[in-house]
């Protein structure tokens, strides 16, 4: 029997839908010094919008209906933005820019969101943490603001899709040159292929941060996308912190891994690490690559580049 909020598994095990995202955003962006002394490093645009934008339309692509963002001092921009304008609205109409103003009114309009503060740089595993109340008992995606994954397959959709389909929690993983595993954490699991999702569904076994290429158990690194169920924060209440006194977000995979099962999928799709000058700068190009209304003539500008 299934009601509107829940889908059957194969097993005929009510799953239930998943409807919310958390967005950690609490981070100080000191990657990204000086121009994140004064705004947050999720406010830094990529073509035309800020990467936390792009984040929160690949959730409202996946066909999430509430997200929650895990803000911290100085991140009240990333509000602004997400509010309504009524000001800027009105300017715009009055100047016969209807286009313009439609575009700021649906950046209000995209999504219910929610807010809630993380008081110490505690860790991944404690912004999640930070989000129970507001999440409750009920699977919810994690997506990471400067991670960007573009395309018309999101690769949170994929992953609620694998969890509606099992009743399991998932996370996205992609193969990584065997010399970086050092820069990523790193799946060790072993295949189980089951329709739809073939070869590219793994049953993870353990998760190892950042290894040594000697010591990686694959090349299968973690991508900043997860569909997770509410036991993950038992387990996040029970990860000891670790370096910096942080609570891990990986520690707490782990533990849900040994204790109820979690699928690595191998998604389909490019990302780009945003929170990396270089990555910025990648999927800066990429995407304004991409752009319908720059995407030619920018093409045809690095042509007549001498590199």
């Amino acid at each position: 029997m299934t009601t509107n909020d829940s889908q059957s598994s194969p097993n005929s095990v009510p799953v239930r839908k998943v409807r919310k995202a958390v967005l950690p955003a609490a981070g100080l962006g000191t990657r990204f010094l000086p121009a994140t002394k004064a705004q947050p490093k999720e406010m830094l645009t990529v073509v035309d919008k800020p990467q936390i934008q792009y984040v929160a339309e690949e959730c409202v692509a996946s066909g999430i209906e509430h997200i929650i963002i895990v803000t911290g001092r100085g991140k009240s921009a990333i509000e602004d933005h997400f509010d309504s304008s009524p000001f800027l609205e009105d300017f715009l109409e009055k100047h016969g820019k209807k286009q313009q103003a439609k575009m700021v009114r649906d950046i209000s309009d995209m999504v219910q969101v929610s807010y809630t503060r993380q008081k110490e740089p505690l860790g991944l595993g404690h912004a999640v943490l930070v989000a129970r109340d507001l999440v409750g008992d009920e699977p919810f995606a994690v997506l990471l603001g400067d991670v960007l994954i573009p395309g018309e397959n999101p690769a949170t959709k994929q992953l609620i899709d694998v969890h509606e389909a099992t009743g399991v929690g998932a996370i996205a993983v992609e193969e990584v040159p065997r010399d970086r595993t050092h820069l990523y954490g790193i799946v060790a699991g072993e295949p189980a292929p089951q329709p739809p999702f073939g070869a590219r569904l793994l049953r993870i076994r353990d998760l190892v941060e950042k290894p040594k290429p000697e010591n990686a158990p694959s090349n299968l690194a973690i991508t900043g996308r997860y569909v997770l169920p509410p036991a993950i924060f038992d387990c996040l209440e029970r990860t000891k912190p670790g370096a910096g006194n942080e609570i891990q977000l990986t520690d707490g995979l782990r533990t849900l891994a040994q204790e109820q099962g979690l699928w690595a999928y191998i998604y389909e799709g490019i990302s780009y690490d945003a929170g990396d000058k270089l990555g910025f700068l990648k999927a800066t190009v990429e995407l304004a690559l991409l752009n319908s209304e720059l995407g030619a003539d920018f093409r045809a500008y690095l042509k007549t580049l001498k590199l």
